[in-house]
């Protein structure tokens, strides 16, 4: 039986709601035309046939186990330390191993994407899981730790293998879904498995070190948050922290320590890492390695349906800290990757493929991410987006400013986009594409570091706590039929139109705290993720995944579907084909605070979901998320 529709609110509330929005862009003639009422009023005839969504709110209360709307089942698939390869050692906490890791589900769970098997097909029942895993806490690792990371070797070792990604066998049962045992997919990727560097920065000379003098193949990916899929069926992994991971001591790193200051690389106290890993891996060190760093902050594609198959580091993306990887085909066969810098006053990009992708010849893609331009986003306040080209030569991307060649500018991808102008934002992060109107929705979770004086059109607020979202409209595309699969709009033009879309804010007016992962089910419907931090408490609104309004009288409010347990964030949702099943991840439950305001421990968890077993520490998990009557999620 389907829910009842949540109640609307007052009309007024709404309107007044949506002008403060708008505001922002008042005084300026062109503003006005862009943001004025009867376009507002104008939705597009096709967006009307998507479905309402159709489900009671939940409660906005913190609780210690998860909760999700009335209607709908919540089971916990896979949790850190599952086995997904053959053979992996049952879970224990209190005897872990960086071979048994290796073998099993990992933690810091965050992207997730499903690809139905077999391969090319629409089939939602039966598929492949890919998951990141994006990092670790020693607190929770180990009983008697109290660093982020350990400086034990032997527990880094098993931090290591924690990372990276996990491919699963996934298929659905009268009994719910359940993980293949021992599936000839299956496939864990960790901080230490082989990968090659491809793209214009493979064989550069500033990605060279001791145990790779050709530039050309890495050891691992880190701290891997969103992600994307591409037209052929790959995943594309974003490396982000990176900066974590590396000892630079004040003074170090010779001529790359401007590069390395600019990606955060020494900013703590004597130059030490959140995560101490150079206690067990001189790579670690730029005093020894100072061009390992480098080697990190890009965009990681690798082929879920073939466990063999080596990942590769797709340089061409550029290189900053990469929250997200959207894959979108353009009308005339190009892939265009959206793609935000996740730190404060940093930016957003796009990369414009050279060559065109033929869905008659799905395979026929290799080399399509290693050739093609990549820009840098300037929204002015007019309402114009204006895509700023990254090309070595042109402009100030020249020798004086230290820009030699191509692979210069990528691989310091933040230096090039500030001396072009592109605007600084508020901790760009997830970017998702509407496939029936192609608007582009780009999240700014927060920023408290901007001041009065730095607030702009697009970025409107001082210490902005609680995030926005806005909307890009690409212009429309003309001349020959768009290829099969293709977005509507040209994504690969140099200008589009903008729009703050929403504020977040206070969640009992619809209005969500710091928004992060984005997806659209198959109906079309915008839903949100979001990540409130440290904040969670003293917003006394728990994490989750709100169901958002994209257009109609309540465009831009947003409701409560699913909420995480006590402590914890919503990452990487993604549907099924027929939006019948929706996986969520669920990342770092019962850290941060106890509701007393005392700091949380593996020991003392301000939750142990999902087990509730005592002395064992709260599991990182993906969640499936069904109807029990077969209906499609949200009603």
């Amino acid at each position: 039986m389907t829910s009842p529709p949540e109640p609307s609110p007052a009309m007024a509330d709404v309107v007044r709601a949506r002008l403060d929005r708008r505001a922002l862009l008042a005084g300026a003639a062109a503003g006005a035309a862009l943001l004025g009422l009867p376009r507002f009023l104008a939705a597009d005839e096709g967006l009307r046939r998507r479905p309402p969504f159709r489900f009671a709110p939940r409660p906005l209360k913190i609780l210690d186990d998860h909760h999700v709307a009335a209607g709908h089942r919540a089971e916990v698939l896979i949790r850190w330390g599952d086995p997904v390869l053959a053979g992996a050692p049952p879970f224990d906490p209190a005897a872990l191993t960086a071979a048994g890791q290796a073998r099993q589900f990992g933690l810091g769970n965050d992207f997730t994407s499903f690809h139905p098997l077999p391969r090319g097909s629409r089939n939602s029942t039966h598929g492949l899981l890919c998951v990141n895993h994006e990092y670790t806490n020693a607190r929770f690792l180990w009983s008697d730790e109290t660093r982020y990371g350990s400086r034990k070797p032997e527990r880094i070792a098993v931090e290591m293998a924690a990372h990276g990604q996990s491919v699963i066998e996934v298929r659905k049962t009268k009994a719910g879904w359940q993980v293949v045992p021992d599936s000839p997919y299956a496939r864990r990727i960790t901080a230490t498995t082989p990968m090659d560097l491809a793209g214009p920065v493979r064989g550069h000379a500033r990605v060279k070190t001791s145990a790779d003098p050709t530039g050309t193949r890495v050891l691992g990916t880190l701290w891997n948050c969103a992600g994307g899929t591409t037209p052929w069926g790959t995943v594309l992994s974003a490396e982000e922290n990176f900066e974590n991971y590396f000892l630079c001591p004040p003074g170090t790193g010779g001529a790359e320590a401007r590069n390395h200051a600019l990606y955060g690389l020494g900013a703590m106290p004597g130059g030490l890492p959140a995560l101490a890993w150079h206690h067990a891996d001189p790579r670690f060190d730029v005093r020894r390695e100072p061009h390992e760093p480098n080697r990190f902050g890009w965009v990681v594609e690798y082929d879920p349906y073939d466990p063999t198959s080596r990942p590769v580091k797709r340089t061409a993306l550029g290189r900053f800290k990469h929250e997200s990887a959207t894959a979108v085909l353009n009308h005339d066969g190009r892939v265009v990757i959206y793609s935000g810098d996740d730190e404060e006053f940093q930016f957003v990009y796009r990369f414009v493929s050279k060559g065109r992708f033929d869905p008659a010849k799905p395979q026929a893609h290799q080399g399509l991410l290693d050739h093609g331009t990549l820009s840098a986003a300037r929204f002015d306040p007019d309402g114009s987006l204006h895509w700023l080209p990254l090309i070595h030569g042109q402009g100030p991307l020249v020798a004086k400013n230290g820009f030699r060649d191509a692979g210069d500018v990528l691989l310091e991808t933040r230096r090039a986009a500030r001396l072009l102008g592109a605007t600084p934002m508020d901790r760009p992060e997830d970017i998702e594409v509407d496939a029936r109107t192609g608007r582009v929705y780009v999240v700014m979770t927060k920023n408290r570091f901007r001041t009065a004086t730095q607030v702009d059109a697009a970025n409107r607020r001082a210490c902005n706590e609680h995030g926005h979202v806005l909307e890009l409209t690409p212009p429309d595309a003309s001349g020959t039929p768009p290829v099969a699969g293709a977005a509507p709009g040209d994504h690969a033009a140099g200008t589009a139109r903008w729009d703050l879309f929403l504020l977040g804010g206070a969640p009992t007016q619809g209005r969500p705290n710091n928004p992060d992962n984005l997806v659209f089910d198959p109906s079309g419907r915008l839903w949100i993720a979001t990540d409130q931090g440290r904040e969670q408490a003293r917003n006394g609104c728990p994490d989750g995944l709100w169901a958002c309004e994209t257009d109609g009288p309540r465009r831009g409010t947003a409701t409560l579907f699913y909420a995480c347990p006590r402590g914890a964030e919503l990452c990487g949702p993604t549907f099924t084909p027929d939006g019948r099943t929706l996986f969520v991840s669920v990342q770092h439950p019962g850290q941060g605070r106890h509701p007393d305001g005392r700091a949380t421990r593996r020991d003392d968890p301000a939750t142990r979901w999902p087990d509730f077993v005592e002395g064992q520490p709260p599991r990182c998990s993906v969640v499936a998320i069904t109807r029990p009557d077969g209906g499609r999620v949200g009603g």
